[in-house]
């Protein structure tokens, strides 16, 4: 399900399978915190997992929501630092862990690893680039509608993120989430439940996106 494995021959595949670890995770447990040290890998098999940052004052940020076929933790495997983001478990999740040291051993002998890991981090950088586009270049409607779509087109059309979640992921403060999620609910294009939203007619809300991205600019949130 994700491009990472997907171009690795069998028999890598068969190898890295020798050294992954079953883990599972219930609703709102702590994978790890940022600081933690990094000791591994990790790929989401079923669930959803949240990675975010809290401040000193207890708020929290969502840098990304990941589920089924994601992966994760890659620049701790590579340096061996501590993390950079908190990861937590949304629903129950099962998943595999890679343990670094292991996971180095394959790749000192396997350069076809090292070429599908300088892969990821690209797309990882590519996605960074293109956030940072959305929020300088598009209003708040265009940057909320794109992570909706992106969740929506990864998990499904019930999206299950909270408004804050959103907030975070589109770089726009939660009333403005509110406004447009509202806007929309009226429209008939989606309707809204407890920490999820549900897109009715998925083209119609690709046709509204492309609407708001046809006139770029700025906007006050």
């Amino acid at each position: 399900m994700n491009p990472f494995f997907a171009g690795m021959l069998p028999g890598t595949l068969e190898d890295i399978a020798l050294i992954c670890r079953p883990q599972h995770l219930a609703a709102r447990e702590v994978l790890f915190l940022k600081g933690d040290p990094g000791d591994g890998l990790y790929a989401i098999r079923r669930g959803l997992i949240r990675i975010g940052t809290t401040d000193d004052l207890g708020q929290q940020m969502t840098v990304n929501l990941l589920g089924g076929g994601d992966i994760f933790g890659e620049i701790a495997l590579l340096d061996g630092r501590s993390r950079t983001a908190d990861a937590v478990a949304m629903e129950d999740t099962e998943m595999f862990f890679l343990p670094r040291r292991d996971f180095l051993k394959l790749l000192s002998g396997d350069p076809a690893i090292s070429l599908q890991l300088i892969e990821l981090l690209c797309a990882r950088l590519r996605d960074v680039l293109q956030r940072m586009e959305d929020t300088t270049f598009f209003p708040a409607a265009t940057r909320l509608a794109r992570r909706i779509l992106t969740l929506a087109i990864d998990y499904g059309t019930e999206v299950h993120a909270t408004q804050d979640e959103l907030a975070s992921l589109s770089g726009i403060t939660r009333e403005t989430v509110n406004r447009q999620l509202q806007s929309w609910k009226r429209m008939g294009v989606l309707s809204l439940g407890r920490e999820r939203l549900t897109i009715h007619d998925i083209d119609e809300f690709r046709r509204i996106a492309k609407i708001a991205m046809s006139k770029p600019g700025r906007t006050s949130v």
